[in-house]
């Protein structure tokens, strides 16, 4: 007798992540404003200083942290595997600012006051190099997976760069803790509209291209996102302009929701194909 084949399962039959890892990003969020100021509060009544590090830490990764969350995890699972992410928000930061950091200041001694043209291209070039090494030897594992490995990186060059921002406000003549808090809470909040989006965007053209097939829209694709993340850094960094840093800020947020949400799809679409696939 002939045994029946088993018949392919149903995209619908696919496990869903269970609620908690869904709203994992909320979660973040929620405890991470609250123990904000909790710790705030604390260090301001008790003038105990070895409560600072902290406030640096929570208050610059609340919100990068959010967002990394909130791309990498889909209602199928995650796009890249956690040990990949950790390992790309801790050495992809370190390495970013250590070499950005370098670069901007021999940029600075070389053309004074002009090498904030320079910042952009430093600085999303640098943001890259661990984003890269994660595509030449991890590829298969983060299959469609760019934007969260560009937004892993994004996240740990924002929060050490916010941190640097906010100890160096606590410092400055006429700043304080109240300069560290506006410090802090205003990065916090624009932070999703620059180092996650930038970094993001670029990686997400990145995987793109070598896994597409229209290999010639893909270069396209990178090349213009990577000059636009230029030219968005720079603009950001060249002008106060509020009604600027506005249109900046909503274009970034705007790509950065789209190439999330395409990820997602793209992801979702990709193990229901694995899963009615009857071979």
């Amino acid at each position: 007798m002939t045994t029946p084949p088993v018949p392919a399962a149903a995209p619908n039959a696919l496990p869903r992540s269970p609620w908690y890892e869904r709203l994992s990003w909320l979660f973040v969020l929620v405890v991470g404003v609250f123990a904000y100021i909790v710790i705030f509060v604390v260090m301001l009544l008790t003038r105990n200083t070895t409560l600072l590090p902290t406030v640096l830490l929570v208050g610059a990764g609340t919100v990068p942290l959010t967002v990394l969350l909130a791309a990498q995890t889909t209602r199928r699972g995650i796009l890249v595997p956690i040990p990949i992410v950790l390992l790309t928000v801790g050495v992809g930061g370190l390495l970013a600012v250590t070499i950005a950091g370098f670069l901007e200041t021999i940029a600075a001694l070389i053309l004074g006051q002009e090498s904030i043209l320079l910042v952009g291209i430093i600085e999303e070039t640098a943001k890259l190099i661990v984003p890269l090494l994660v595509l030449a030897i991890a590829h298969r594992a983060t299959r469609g997976g760019g934007i969260a490995v560009g937004i892993a990186a994004g996240t740990g060059f924002a929060v050490l760069e916010t941190m640097g921002y906010g100890f160096n406000a606590l410092l400055e003549r006429g700043g304080g803790l109240a300069a560290l808090d506006s410090t802090l809470v205003l990065r916090a909040i624009l932070v999703p509209a620059g180092h996650v989006a930038w970094t993001g965007a670029i990686c997400a053209a990145v995987w793109h291209l070598v896994e597409g097939r229209r290999k010639g829209l893909a270069v396209l694709e990178l090349v213009l996102t990577y000059v636009a993340a230029i030219v968005l850094h720079t603009a950001w960094d060249a002008t106060s302009s509020a009604v600027l840093h506005v249109l900046i800020g909503v274009v970034s947020v705007g790509a950065l929701v789209f190439l999330i949400l395409r990820a997602h799809r793209s992801h979702v679409r990709s193990l229901e194909g694995v899963a009615g696939d009857p071979r």
